[in-house]
């Protein structure tokens, strides 16, 4: 890795992890994390100064981040959702929603906190709307959403050193969301939501706020009416 500042994106493969590193790779060397080794390795090859990081991130270890010392941003991409009511969810899918969009976030950003604290880092936490509101079939990930709001606002309490950033994106035209609209039974209408580019863009905004902000929330909503 060169001198320039070093950023760690989960889900980098696709979607808004992927957009969020193109973003970032004019300025930044980047660590491409992900379970999709092709995936990476494609996105490796566009962007010069990345390279991939491949890991089940419900596993990640000590030796996983062992050669990261300084780490300048650390963006949570990652996570999954499953639709259904309170009544038609199993447990298993509770506790997978929880231990990839919750769990392996902490226990990622435990494990980074030494290189985070030697660069005064910056977190980016992808949450979503749900991380505000909770709507019917949407409890479980909703309720994964409201913990990870929970975890930034503690940690942004605890590690006054670090800035902490949660952005709460609308639906978003990524293949995550073509399954969501599978899973409500209705068409998907790319019209309809956020570029993942503009997601990229606004967490663009937060990374390069003046030293005095520290740009805590930010709220991104698609303009087109999605369909229901």
């Amino acid at each position: 890795m060169s001198e320039r500042p070093t950023a760690l994106i989960t889900g980098a493969s696709k979607g808004i992890g992927a957009a969020i590193a193109r973003a970032l790779a004019p300025t930044h060397d980047l660590l491409l994390g992900g379970r999709d080794t092709e995936a990476l390795s494609g996105m490796v090859a566009e962007l010069p100064g990345a390279r991939p990081w491949p890991v089940e991130l419900t596993a990640v270890t000590e030796a996983d981040v062992a050669d990261i010392d300084r780490l300048d941003v650390l963006v949570h991409s990652a996570g999954v959702v499953h639709l259904g009511r309170v009544e038609e969810t199993p447990v298993e899918v509770w506790r997978r929603t929880m231990e990839i969009n919750v769990v392996a976030v902490a226990e990622l950003t435990r494990l980074l906190l030494p290189a985070l604290r030697a660069a005064h880092g910056h977190v980016v936490l992808i949450n979503s709307g749900s991380g505000l509101r909770a709507n019917p079939s949407w409890v479980s990930y909703a309720a994964s959403k409201y913990a990870l709001r929970a975890f930034a606002d503690g940690l942004r309490l605890e590690e006054p050193e670090l800035q902490v950033t949660t952005i709460y994106p609308g639906r978003v035209a990524t293949d995550m969301q073509r399954e969501v609209r599978a899973q409500e039974g209705g068409p998907y209408r790319q019209e309809d939501h956020l570029d993942a580019d503009s997601v990229a863009r606004v967490v663009l905004t937060a990374l390069t706020a003046s030293p005095d902000a520290n740009i805590t929330e930010i709220t991104i909503r698609p303009t087109g009416k999605p369909s229901n």
